[in-house]
């Protein structure tokens, strides 16, 4: 208690007293009653008594805070670090061998092909900030059991280290860093350049080297856990996500944007690490400020539990040999700018310029020596310390913790990299450098070995090996390992929830409407129901989905402790700790990443859930494109619904809400499965086909579905057309005489919300112009490419085989023309153009959106029935079978404004 009140008491020479203080007396009697109040109540009592005069202060109109943040020192006193219960010697031992195998894996990539890439100094920094965790805190075991660990993506080659070392990867497979094809061919395992469930499935199990995606991710897959206990489908009660990241990376708004989310939800299931090495690419993150103090006023802010850990058990003598409070108030002025300069120089240098800014600083100094100076380790480099940190982070309860660890970035690297501003960039080290990090971290290298970069493993029966096996095992086994066992989901029959799409015989509805309808449906299957996960970033009332807030109720863990305005409607909004709906609020980031933690429930959790993420279409694949990605690096499982659909569907909303784009970026992501349906009753096949695919067959895809809010009449789906709706295009309507018999002038090819015009064009061909058509409804221009990809590649690789034949070609065999509409952009329809022999007229909705009506808006960018009809009269003029003055008649009759300009340039 005596040190507590005098730590307090020198670090109150920081802010308190000084020429300003009219009254140093006064001062110094109140700092008299705070230290007799700490030694003799303790912290807790002097918080109380200060939040009591706080408040008689604002009551009497002086209103009070204090300044932001604390001094830069461990917020963990020594004499309050728990023992460390490791084995200190063999952990710093296991920590500078990974090390040193990161370093080699990087340099001899480089040194083979010098285009590889790679990073040294970040895992440098990190490496003892890892061991910890490696060694006392993370959990490993069945998915159900283990923590969720988000690794700093540019410390995978740590990582690596560690599972070579544990006997998980191989000699040859740590050569083989970021080489995946090459190995391959030589029948080994390349490694990723940053964790990559995609491209090693059991092994990486979150995908975090796009900044920020793993800050956001962690906080959503910690609230899902939560999310999982509260609605009785699983114990999480005792896991953890750990999440270790840059002090960079916290620039990102995605880093930021959820902290506020984490904190008001409680989550202190989860611990961030931020490994604050002062440095990012080109130079400092703060030069001018100190990023631990910034993050510091961020974090408590916003209702986190702050731990700094800055300085090693070095520094403590100091601090405790320091009456004046001098070291504190050196380090209160020194910018990260200059410290990172401290870690690039030598001890002599630090005693010179830091030690050497006051007599009382020289005097601390004075029974160092230089190569002391030198060694005098920051709190991330500190084992213990470390360790103190963690286990604070683990007791503490009511609010996620943040680690905020000073390092230097490439410690241990010397003159090669540690602290220069190139250390990022870093990849190959000369002998000389090689050496003097052998040196440095002690380690057991000839210098052969060492200049070869020969990997380091210890022998099996050596104490390093055994401590690391037996620490792991523990924990319960390696991390980090993705597992994929989960037991599959029964689907129900088709029939069981959408007959009434299948047969619709004309109803008139939205196939959003449908959807929801559909939904209603599965949540009520016993065994389907519970694992359904419907996700809105407050807009359930825009899409008719109001009737789930009673139903299965808006999921919130302090329940609802409110009367809600509308209590006594069939409506009413209902939150409740069991609820089942994830409602975001505004934040497309917040809900994409909770369908990302529902839809990788099955390998992280070993429980399979079925998400359905309903949203504005336009704010989806363009606002939050790169967490789709990350989703598909990831092998997620659900559904996004893209509602509001297409660039005309959402007449009065204009330029910024209307989606012309979406189907084009989806088609980029390999596992996304993308369609747009017209019709309920295609929706209603898609949606059984899908959740076959992926909760009974549980492939690795996603898929999206745009759906539209334009009420339609609804056709009954034709018998047999099944294969051709997930294949991606099927005849809704034949030419010749009705039944396919004779060959039409020219097919038409609708998709989603323009099917309705391009049945229209039919119509008036034939009516105005005597000219038979076939309608085909595409459902998926991406299926259908790749698809037509698939044939092509076998055969130009297999030019001895028969050819086979796309689905797109066998639909549109013949030469007789296409024309092609969209809701869309042009590029989607022309992603088949080249896979068909006939001539191939596409019209898209290429522009900027406006607001008007839906009709105003096709004839705008020229997809309406009538532009379909010209589009078509011009196809057959240029075949020689129509004259111009057709055409004419055509624009003249449907009064097209040909001085219109082209939508895509106003």
């Amino acid at each position: 208690m005596k040190d507590d009140a005098r730590q307090h008491a020198l670090l109150a020479n920081l802010t308190l007293g000084g020429a300003d203080d009219p009254d140093p007396q006064e001062t110094a009697e109140w700092r008299d009653a705070l230290a007799s109040l700490l030694r003799e109540a303790g912290p807790e009592r002097a918080r109380q008594i200060l939040d009591r005069l706080a408040a008689d202060c604002r009551a009497a109109g002086a209103p009070w805070t204090g300044p932001r943040g604390t001094p830069y020192v461990n917020t963990i006193a020594p004499d309050h670090e728990p023992a460390f219960p490791g084995d200190l010697a063999i952990e710093e031992k296991l920590a500078s061998t990974m090390r040193w195998n990161a370093l080699a894996m990087v340099v001899r990539a480089n040194q083979a092909y010098g285009d590889l890439g790679g990073h040294i100094a970040s895992y440098a920094s990190a490496a003892d900030l890892f061991e910890v965790g490696f060694n006392h805190f993370f959990k490993a075991g069945a998915a159900a059991q283990a923590d969720l660990v988000f690794f700093q993506p540019h410390s995978a080659p740590g990582v690596y280290a560690r599972a070579f070392l544990e006997g998980r990867l191989e000699e040859r497979d740590l050569a083989m860093y970021r080489q995946e094809i090459t190995a391959r061919k030589q029948g080994t395992r390349g490694l990723s350049s940053y964790p990559h469930p995609w491209l090693m499935p059991d092994f990486w199990q979150f995908p975090t080297g796009s900044m920020g995606i793993g800050p956001i991710s962690s906080i959503y897959h910690a609230r899902f856990m939560r999310y999982l206990d509260h609605r009785g489908l699983l114990d999480t009660a005792d896991r953890t996500v750990w999440g270790v990241f840059g002090d960079g990376e916290m620039d990102e708004p995605e880093s930021m944007s959820a902290l506020t989310l984490a904190a008001r939800e409680g989550l202190d299931n989860l611990t961030w690490v931020v490994n604050c090495n002062l440095q990012r690419l080109d130079g400092p993150v703060r030069g001018n400020g100190r990023i631990i103090d910034e993050l510091e006023t961020l974090f408590g802010g916003a209702g986190w539990n702050v731990i700094k850990l800055v300085w090693g058990a070095d520094w403590d003598p100091l601090f405790a040999q320091d009456v004046t409070g001098a070291l504190a108030q050196a380090f209160s002025t020194t910018v990260d700018g200059q410290l990172q300069t401290f870690a690039a120089k030598d001890g002599a240098f630090n005693r010179e310029h830091f030690f050497g800014q006051s007599p009382a600083l020289q005097a601390l100094a004075a029974g160092l020596t230089d190569a002391q100076i030198d060694r005098l380790k920051r709190g991330g480099h500190d084992l213990v310390k470390i360790h103190a940190a963690y286990d604070a982070a683990r007791r503490h309860r009511g609010a996620p913790t943040v680690i905020l660890a000073q390092t230097k970035k490439g410690y241990g690297m010397g003159d090669a990299g540690q602290g220069r501003m190139t250390t990022h960039q870093q990849k190959k080290l000369d002998r000389d450098a090689l050496l003097a990090f052998r040196d440095r971290f002690d380690l057991p290298l000839s210098d052969e070995a060492t200049e070869s970069l020969a990997f380091y493993k210890p022998a099996a029966d050596s104490p390093e090996m055994q401590y690391l096996h037996a620490r792991r095992a523990a924990l319960g086994g390696s991390l980090p390992s993705r597992a994929v066992g989960a037991p599959a989901v029964p689907v129900p029959a088709i029939g069981s929830f959408a007959t009434f799409a299948l047969q619709a015989d004309g109803k008139e509805m939205s196939t959003t409407m449908a959807f929801v309808r559909m939904l209603t449906q599965l949540l009520k299957d016993t065994q389907l129901g519970p694992r359904i996960v419907p996700i809105v970033a407050d807009e359930a009332r825009t899409f008719g989905m109001a009737n789930l807030f009673k139903q299965i109720g808006i999921y919130s863990r302090s329940g609802q402790q409110y009367e809600p305005e509308d209590i006594g409607s069939v409506l009413s909004y209902r939150e409740a700790r069991d609820g089942q709906i994830l409602e975001e609020g505004i934040s497309e980031a917040g809900a994409i990443s909770s369908w990302v933690a529902a839809a990788t429930s099955y390998s992280v959790h070993g429980l399979a859930m079925l998400p359905f993420y309903i949203y504005y279409s336009m704010f989806g694949f363009q606002r939050i494109g790169d967490l789709i990605w990350a989703a598909a690096d990831q092998r997620a499982r659900g559904f996004l619904l893209g509602a509001t659909a297409g660039r005309t569907t959402l007449g009065g909303e204009g330029l910024q809400h209307q989606d012309g784009s979406s189907h084009l970026v989806a088609a980029t992501v390999p596992n996304c499965r993308a369609y747009d349906p017209a019709t309920a009753g295609e929706l209603a096949v898609i949606l059984d086909y899908g959740m076959r695919q992926m909760l009974v067959e549980q492939v690795d895809v996603f898929y999206y579905l745009t759906l539209m809010n334009e009420n339609l009449p609804q056709p009954s789906l034709p018998d047999g057309v099944e294969v051709g709706v997930i294949k991606g295009m099927y005849r809704v309507r034949a030419g010749g005489d009705g039944h396919g018999n004779g060959s039409a002038a020219v097919r038409l090819l609708g998709s989603g919300a323009i099917l309705a015009e391009v049945l229209a064009a039919a119509d008036l061909l034939a009516q105005d112009w005597g000219i038979d058509s076939e309608v085909w409804s595409v459902t998926s221009y991406s299926e259908l490419s790749r698809d037509a990809a698939d044939v092509a590649r076998h055969a130009r690789l297999h030019p001895r085989q028969p050819a086979g034949r796309s689905h797109v070609a066998a639909c549109l065999e013949g030469d007789a023309p296409v024309i092609a509409a969209t809701d869309y952009v042009r590029a989607v329809p022309q992603m088949v153009a080249n896979d068909i022999d006939a001539p191939m007229t596409i019209l898209g909705t290429d522009g900027f959106g406006r607001s008007d009506s839906r009709a105003a808006l096709r004839r705008f960018f020229e997809v309406d029935r009538h532009h379909v009809v010209l589009a078509a009269l011009q196809a057959l003029r240029l075949r020689g079978t129509v004259s111009a003055d057709v055409c004419a008649q055509a624009i003249v009759a449907y009064g097209i404004d040909t001085d219109a300009p082209s939508p895509w340039t106003c």
